[in-house]
C-alpha cells in the first residue's frame, strides 16, 4: 500500500496514502464539502451520488488494478485532499489514464495538491506500467494550470463547452505528461 509522510509548507504533518474501502464514508463526506467550495469540479453540491457501498467497490477496484490508484491527503489525520488516477482497461491503453484531484479550500496553497501529484508521479514511475498521465482542467483555473505546468504537464488541446454552470459554458484544457521509467 502506497504511503508517505511529509510536511505542509506551514509545517503541519501531511500523510499521503492509498485509500481503502473503510475510507468510503469519510471520502463521501469530504466530497460533499469540497463540491460546495469551488465550481472547478465536474460536480456541484448534491451531484456526487455514489452510495457508500458503491464507493467501497470503486476503492477496492482501484486497489486491485495495477494501473489505478486513489490517494488521500491527510493533515493531522483530517482528510483534506484526494487524487484518483484510473488507467486504461484494455491492453492498448493500460499505460495511460486520467487523474482527478481536489483539495479543501482551507488547505489551498500549502502544498497538498503538489504532494498528491508528486506521489502519483512517484507511484507511476516505480510501477513500470503508466507512461502517460492525462487530465482535464477548466481553462480559467489558472492556479491549477500553473501547478500542472510546474509538474511538467503541457497543454495538448482545448475541449470547448465542457461545463455549464450558472448559464455559462466553460472550456477545459486537456493536459498530459509522459512518465519516465
Amino acid at each position: 500500500m502506497y504511503s508517505i509522510e511529509k510536511a505542509t509548507k506551514d509545517g503541519r504533518a501531511l500523510v499521503i496514502r492509498e485509500a481503502e474501502g473503510k475510507d468510503a464514508g469519510q471520502i463521501l463526506a469530504y466530497l460533499a464539502v469540497v463540491s460546495s467550495e469551488t465550481e472547478f469540479l465536474t460536480f456541484g453540491p448534491g451531484e456526487f451520488r455514489l452510495t457508500e457501498a458503491e464507493e467501497v467497490d470503486y476503492l477496492e477496484k482501484c486497489r486491485q488494478a495495477e494501473n489505478s490508484i486513489y490517494l488521500l491527503a491527510l493533515v493531522e489525520a483530517r482528510l483534506v485532499g484526494i487524487l484518483n488516477f484510473e488507467g486504461g482497461a484494455r491492453p492498448r491503453t493500460r499505460h495511460t489514464g486520467e487523474l482527478g484531484t481536489s483539495v479543501l479550500r482551507k488547505y489551498w496553497g500549502v502544498g497538498v495538491a503538489s504532494a498528491l501529484i508528486n506521489s502519483l508521479l512517484d507511484w507511476s514511475s516505480r510501477g513500470g506500467i503508466i507512461r502517460k498521465i492525462n487530465l482535464r482542467v477548466r481553462s480559467d483555473n489558472l492556479r491549477a494550470i500553473n501547478l500542472y505546468k510546474r509538474k511538467g504537464f503541457s497543454v495538448e488541446g482545448t475541449l470547448t463547452k465542457q461545463m455549464f454552470i450558472g448559464g455559462l459554458y466553460y472550456d477545459n484544457l486537456w493536459m498530459g505528461l509522459e512518465v519516465q521509467a
